[in-house]
């Protein structure tokens, strides 16, 4: 320790062996049929095919990517042409290709949707038995005959004329208030 010095030797040194080696003659085809052949080695092979398939998945994302935004841009200039169009048809002259009429606009739409609505609705509150009380009673009438003649149901055939009639009345009514 600390005897000896330490810089570097820079003169080549060179041994020579008084015993000589020998190699049987399979290790030495084993070595050089190993160096000659393009097989690798099932480790190798195993990496590179991990490799291979990672590079093949990142690929395949930004493909997929891609192809995203191109349907995206695809879905909007579909959407300026139909709008376009839209307002083509709607602003005055129809084209030759389409009738007038074939096309509306979505404010035409809405309107027609929200005048269904409230038609649907004037419908569902008219439909309210309340509003009919001559409904109302004969129907009741009739569930109190047939409670109280349960053997004899065609005794009460005076309350379901009476209903029926009644029936026929508020139809006629909700029709007329309907047009």
């Amino acid at each position: 320790m600390g005897a000896g010095q330490s810089k570097a030797d820079t003169e080549e040194k060179v041994f020579y062996n008084e015993t000589p080696i020998q190699f049987s003659q399979d290790v030495v085809n084993h070595l050089s049929d190993r160096s000659m052949s393009a097989d690798t080695s099932p480790e190798r092979q195993s990496t590179l095919d991990a490799h291979v398939r990672a590079r093949i998945q990142a690929e395949l994302q930004h493909l997929r990517a891609e192809e995203e935004i191109v349907q995206k841009e695809i879905e909007l200039a579909l959407e300026r042409e139909n709008i376009d169009r839209e307002m083509s048809s709607a602003g005055g002259e129809p084209s030759d290709e389409v009738a007038e009429g074939d096309i509306k606009n979505s404010t035409t739409l809405m309107g027609d949707l929200e005048e269904i609505r409230t038609k649907v609705d004037r419908f569902q509150a008219r439909r309210q038995l309340s509003d009919f009380p001559a409904v109302k009673e004969s129907g009741e009438a009739v569930v109190l005959c047939y409670k109280q003649n349960p053997t004899a149901p065609l005794d009460c055939w005076r309350e379901v004329r009476e209903f029926n009639a009644s029936v026929a009345q508020a139809e006629s009514e909700h029709l007329a208030s309907l047009r």
